[in-house]
């Protein structure tokens, strides 16, 4: 198998069909290590997704955090990542290009062959079924089925003819580095009201304490498509409203603003086609709630390996083995189809700040439905409901339409 992008959902994929016993060839257009625009923050869902990897996680030095401090209407909230029989109660932080190389080294320690600096430029078509790829110095590799890893601007997908859903909301999202007293923190902030002296900015703000000295900090705007100020002018705005005691100024920024898209609520359909299937960011596979797409990128991972490995079983160019690859896109809707609809009706709250804060002003001083809110935003609901939030929680995800 192929599979196109060594970002998180390329290399759990990769790895998952390794482990299984397939011939895997993972294929990066970048030189590792490499830098990607992140806000570098690993949620308990991604833990359980290292876990599912084979990953001790008593064994990893990452900077650990114990839950989200909340910034809103001049009050702060502590609430701690709850501790599920799926979801570890902690989570980390690391940079993208250390996470994402230990990914790879993962990858390739179950026997997967990575091959970085080479860019797919095109599908390998056979009679218009997805056949391998071909790179810009004119090599082809062939596989039977072609996992599109690419991120959010997705080259195979496009080429497929499977383009962006433009009515969904892509994100946008800025982020640099300060050093800050902050920086040893054991919580990760999320501002969700932000202020250019007394105005009142759209987007949202985040400060993730690396442990080496430095604070991972950004902000994100739900709908770019909204009118309003740019990311960046945004950003710069909040900088010189945030208190002094943090540190984020001019001198503590070590690294220049960069930014990065947020393709949110499946932006790109069908998942599968003609042996080409899509994983993580190029299916934006972005909570619409957050903007995190760590977790969602490795569960589709995972999920996209046990479809082939089924295919693969069943003889790959069977009518029953595309059954099964086909049915890959019903199961990414069954699972997130309904908390991704939830969380772009959310997007649109947001984006109204004076919404936003009548939310924050009558809800969040309930412990009740700070700790919903938080469950929710984050995704922490077993599978099999243990208790009221979870329960709650499934039962706004069954009642919605699939996204």
């Amino acid at each position: 198998m192929i599979v196109v992008g060594a970002g998180p959902a390329g290399s759990a994929t990769a790895t998952h069909l390794a482990k299984a016993g397939l011939s895997v060839l993972l294929v990066e257009k970048s030189r590792f290590p490499r830098e990607k625009v992140c806000g570098d923050g690993l949620t308990p869902r991604t833990m359980a997704e290292l876990t599912r990897l084979g990953v001790d996680l008593k064994s990893l030095a990452w900077k650990r955090n114990r839950g989200l401090r909340i910034h809103v209407l001049g009050r702060v909230y502590h609430m701690e990542w709850p501790d599920l029989v799926e979801f570890p109660g902690f989570g980390m932080t690391l940079r993208r290009s250390l996470f994402d190389q230990f990914l790879v080294e993962q990858a390739m320690g179950a026997g997967v062959r990575f091959v970085d600096g080479t860019t797919v430029v095109a599908p390998r078509l056979t009679r218009g079924w997805v056949a391998g790829v071909v790179t810009k110095n004119g090599e082809a590799f062939e596989a039977p089925v072609v996992v599109s890893a690419d991120g959010s601007s997705s080259r195979l997908a496009v080429a497929m003819g499977i383009h962006r859903n433009t009515k969904r909301p892509l994100g946008l999202a800025v982020r640099t580095y300060y050093r800050s007293p902050m920086a040893d923190d054991e919580w990760i902030d999320s501002m969700l009201e932000l202020r250019d002296g007394t105005q009142l900015l759209h987007g949202y703000a985040w400060s993730f304490p690396m442990g080496d000295g430095t604070c991972n900090v950004g902000v994100g705007l739900p709908n770019s498509s909204r009118g309003g100020l740019g990311v960046r002018e945004l950003m710069t705005r909040w900088i010189r409203s945030t208190p002094p005691r943090w540190g984020f100024n001019d001198e503590s920024q070590t690294e220049p603003l960069k930014s990065a898209a947020l393709p949110m609520g499946f932006n790109r359909r069908p998942v599968y086609h003609r042996g080409l299937l899509l994983v993580g960011d190029a299916a934006g596979m972005i909570s619409p709630f957050t903007g995190e797409g760590i977790s969602y990128a490795m569960e589709s991972g995972r999920y996209a390996a046990e479809h082939i490995l089924q295919a693969h079983s069943r003889g790959i160019h069977t009518t029953s083995a595309q059954k099964v690859l086909t049915s890959y896109g019903d199961r990414l809707r069954e699972q997130w189809g309904g908390y991704f609809r939830l969380g772009l009706i959310f997007a649109q709250i947001i984006a109204h700040p004076s919404v936003m804060r009548a939310a924050c002003h009558y809800g969040l001083p309930i412990p009740a439905v700070r700790m919903l809110t938080h469950r929710t935003l984050a995704h922490l609901g077993s599978s099999i409901p243990q208790d009221g939030y979870d329960r709650v929680i499934h039962l706004m995800s069954k009642v919605m339409p699939k996204a």
